[in-house]
């Protein structure tokens, strides 16, 4: 399962564990039972526990995904795993990460936006609307000549001897990277929650609604319950 995200991005499910029925089952062990079959009473449990914050039951199921996406868009994807701890009911713990290495492999795919958007004037970190016509061929025409020297510069120096590790400074945050992402069903849907947003990035955005459609194919029942619960 994978899907192409922006130009030349993408998020893809590697593996996955548990079904709809893990959640009902990892609550009912209390009682010391098991459901073979999921019926309308597991979906009355799933919605009670989420409505509720019962989250550990939703922790069982676990997804891996290999994600490509420009590194200003996984630097803030990577907040949701450096918060991680160890309090029973925290959203964003259960991740494990790993990522492409500028040290080893070199830079060569850059994000190319296709539109050029203004600066809200009433919100300091967001965009609102784009750049005239006139703007937008300036603005393409001079981010193009930019990444031709940055290409020619990085390669310069990679090919002069000059360690990967230092020759990197140069590149933009616009550079694609890659990560292998692991996480609990309650912190994918925590990142959703966060990133699906109208105040979230556009690109960020725009991973977060690939995800949230993988997940409706993996755990159907669990994700329609927990959005009549969250994303009303």
């Amino acid at each position: 399962m994978k899907k192409q995200v922006l130009d030349k991005g993408f998020v893809e499910v590697i593996d996955s564990l548990g079904s709809d029925l893990t959640v009902v089952n990892s609550a009912r062990v209390s009682f010391g039972k098991r459901k073979e079959v999921y019926d309308k009473s597991d979906r009355a449990l799933v919605k009670f526990l989420a409505k509720h914050k019962h989250f550990s039951p939703f922790r069982h199921m676990m997804v891996q995904f290999h994600l490509k996406a420009p590194e200003f868009v996984m630097r803030q994807w990577y907040k949701h795993v450096v918060g991680a701890e160890t309090t029973s009911s925290y959203p964003t713990k259960d991740h494990a990460w790993n990522e492409i290495s500028g040290r080893y492999t070199p830079v060569s795919d850059y994000y190319i936006p296709e539109v050029w958007r203004k600066q809200s004037e009433d919100n300091k970190q967001a965009s609102e609307g784009e750049l005239d016509d006139l703007q937008q061929k300036r603005m393409t025409h001079l981010y193009e000549r930019y990444l031709l020297e940055v290409e020619r510069v990085y390669e310069t120096m990679v090919k002069s001897g000059m360690a990967k590790e230092q020759a990197r400074v140069v590149l933009p945050l616009s550079q694609y990277t890659e990560a292998y992402w692991t996480a609990s069903f309650q912190a994918i849907m925590n990142f959703i929650d966060l990133r699906d947003e109208k105040t979230a990035q556009w690109e960020i955005q725009q991973y977060a609604k690939s995800l949230k459609e993988m997940m409706y194919d993996i755990y159907p029942e669990t994700v329609k319950i927990w959005s009549e619960v969250y994303w009303k």
